[in-house]
């Protein structure tokens, strides 16, 4: 054999070379390898120990798929991590428009509204404007609003007393003439039966006639029924205890009638949130002061 013939020395050359170009693949690419575990490879899937190939007998080489197909996976999750960029904000001349827009649409309004109180302050005696800030316009504009219902409430009393001359009360309701006050009440939740021409066959239960109105915490309450002794009084002290607090109160007498016009405000604590829900309770009010009237 051609071996004998070697010298020991040229025979470990050999064996050192036969060994070393006998693997296909070699991990003495530092650069290469540090890609592969800096993506998530152990150093046992390459076949590498921490100092370089081990004696495996699949080697480095037997990793060459498999280090393809994990970088093609790694390339598909980093495209999937990717967030997708929102979309872009409108450029800064349609945001400037928009802003101009809305400044001029903003400064109508105020100028209509100013206008608007304008002309009621206008309408008004000076006396209910003290000043001639916004709040004031509207609230003297609600006390001008009050009286003026006050005194169109006692044109119609005196109306009614003219028109039906020398004839009593149930006779001038009997008669062609409308029952006193009906011009006030539009939908009542309680009708009385002093006036059975204009009354439905509901009206036998009811002690007077009611009408609420609500908006938000403010409700409006119109109540025409029998004098009776206290009567006034006695109500007041019912829509404290309901927690409803009086804000207006006009009063409007026709013998034996008389004409209450009240704006009340929702205080905390009134259980009472809706409009028959305090008609309901003011009528119960008066059945109270009726029967302690008829005990007397």
């Amino acid at each position: 054999m051609a071996l004998e013939t070697l010298s020991s020395n040229e025979l470990l050359n050999f064996i050192i070379y036969d060994t070393i170009s006998a693997n296909p693949y070699s991990c003495n690419n530092s650069s290469e390898t540090n890609y592969l575990l800096h993506n998530g490879l152990k150093p046992q899937e390459l076949g590498c120990g921490s100092n370089g190939c081990s004696s495996n007998t699949q080697g480095c080489g037997s990793v060459g798929l498999e280090t393809t197909e994990r970088r093609r996976s790694l390339a598909v999750q980093g495209r999937k991590k990717r967030k997708r960029r929102p979309r872009a904000c409108k450029n800064k001349e349609e945001a400037e428009t928009q802003r101009m827009t809305h400044i001029t649409v903003e400064r109508n309004r105020r100028k209509q509204m100013n206008e608007h109180l304008a002309v009621l302050r206008s309408l008004m005696p000076e006396s209910y404007v003290p000043r001639g800030d916004q709040a004031s316009t509207v609230g003297g504009a609600i006390e001008y609003v009050k009286e003026l219902e006050h005194h169109l409430q006692s044109l119609e009393a005196q109306k009614f007393l003219l028109l039906q001359g020398g004839r009593t009360l149930n006779e001038a309701a009997a008669a062609v003439l409308a029952p006193p006050f009906s011009q006030f009440f539009v939908y009542p939740q309680y009708i009385s039966s002093q006036n059975p021409s204009k009354y439905t066959s509901k009206s036998k239960a009811a002690m007077a006639d009611i009408q609420v109105t609500m908006i938000e915490t403010h409700a409006n309450i119109r109540i025409l029924s029998q004098r009776r002794v206290r009567q006034l009084s006695r109500m007041v002290a019912g829509f404290h205890t309901l927690y409803l607090s009086i804000l207006h109160l006009n009063v409007t007498t026709l013998d034996p009638l008389v004409l209450y016009s009240i704006s009340a405000k929702v205080e905390e604590g009134c259980l009472l949130n809706s409009a028959d829900g305090i008609a309901g309770a003011v009528h119960h009010i008066l059945r109270i002061i009726e029967e302690e009237a008829n005990l007397c």
